[in-house]
């Protein structure tokens, strides 16, 4: 009896050493990965959780990555593609999972200066319905956006827009799950109506000491702007255009290489964009070398020959000591 018990003891410390023993899957390397433990790998999250633009921008663990390779174990890799970027090569980092019946996580995805939260979606017996973008911000710098997963597992994405007059523009978008045709379905959309009636530049503010560094363009809604960037041979820029009466807009916020005494390029990996600024003492010539159609309106481009702007430097003033 005392040997049976004795036994018996003996094979639950094996069974435990054995539980304590067993590797936690990773998600950050090349192996395959049970659908289970990619799952539990998500911390749960409260029903109702809003997300920030603001929140995509704090730093992200490393030990916590998400390979490609694993995470298109369960998504296909051409809707991650569709969503990111399909030649884009982005961090992937676990935020959380929410819902009961369906199992929704939430992804980071990280492709240079863009963040972005991914919302995918997975049914009662643990197979991927569908995927959005949950928050994928402008980087505006006068507008604020934020998404909200709800109570009844509506998606709303809100986006705040204030304009230079002070006043505040309001838009907001909602979308559900459609499982029959596994897919996030748009349901409602309240657009930013009015327009700004002039613009605000994100990068005012930053150094503008190198030669071509200046703003170009003509009226309040036209605007070729560029800073000092980070390094000797880097340009800050941001465009914004109208054309067409306004019929025709575009806008674009990035860092161009310097490729010759007076000319830049811009391109993002996995971006198809890729424009050419010539600089003169008097004008920047910008020309599309592969179309930008995600950045502009279809009938419209970034191309043309834009006037350099005289630098309006602040006013001071100064008192004289009797």
């Amino acid at each position: 009896m005392r040997a049976i018990l004795v036994a018996g003891f003996l094979g639950i410390v094996l069974a435990i050493a054995a539980c304590s023993s067993k590797k936690k899957p990773s998600l950050s390397g090349e192996e395959t990965v049970d659908v289970k433990d990619f799952l539990e790998f998500f911390t749960p999250l409260n029903m109702a959780y809003q997300m920030e633009d603001t929140f995509l921008l704090r730093k992200d663990d490393d030990s916590l990555r998400i390979s490609r390779k694993v995470l298109t174990q369960f998504v296909p890799d051409s809707i991650i593609g569709a969503l990111t970027g399909k030649k884009t090569t982005p961090k992937f980092y676990p935020i959380g999972k929410l819902g009961n019946n369906e199992t929704y996580l939430l992804v980071k995805s990280v492709t240079g200066t863009r963040r972005s939260a991914l919302l995918l979606a997975f049914d009662k017996k643990d197979q991927f319905i569908g995927a959005m973008n949950f928050l994928a911000p402008d980087q505006a710098a006068n507008t604020r956006e934020y998404s909200i997963f709800g109570k009844k597992k509506e998606i709303f994405q809100h986006t705040s827009r204030r304009n230079s007059d002070g006043t505040v523009d309001e838009g907001r978008k909602v979308f559900v799950l459609n499982t029959a045709a596994s897919e996030f379905i748009l349901i409602q959309t309240d657009a930013l109506d009015k327009k700004p009636t002039e613009l605000i530049n994100p990068i005012d503010t930053f150094s503008r000491k190198m030669k071509y560094t200046a703003d170009y363009g003509s009226g309040k809604m036209n605007l070729f702007s560029f800073r000092d960037g980070r390094k000797s041979d880097r340009l800050n820029f941001f465009i914004h255009f109208e054309k067409n009466n306004g019929d025709c807009t575009g806008e674009l916020k990035g860092e161009a290489i310097l490729k010759g005494p007076n000319k830049a390029e811009y391109r993002e990996p996995g971006e198809p964009c890729v424009l050419q600024f010539t600089f003169s003492s008097t004008s920047v010539t910008v020309k599309e070398m592969e179309p930008c159609g995600s950045k502009r309106g279809l009938r419209c481009s970034f191309d043309g020959v834009y006037t350099r702007k005289k630098e309006v430097k602040p006013v001071t003033t100064s008192k004289k000591g009797k």
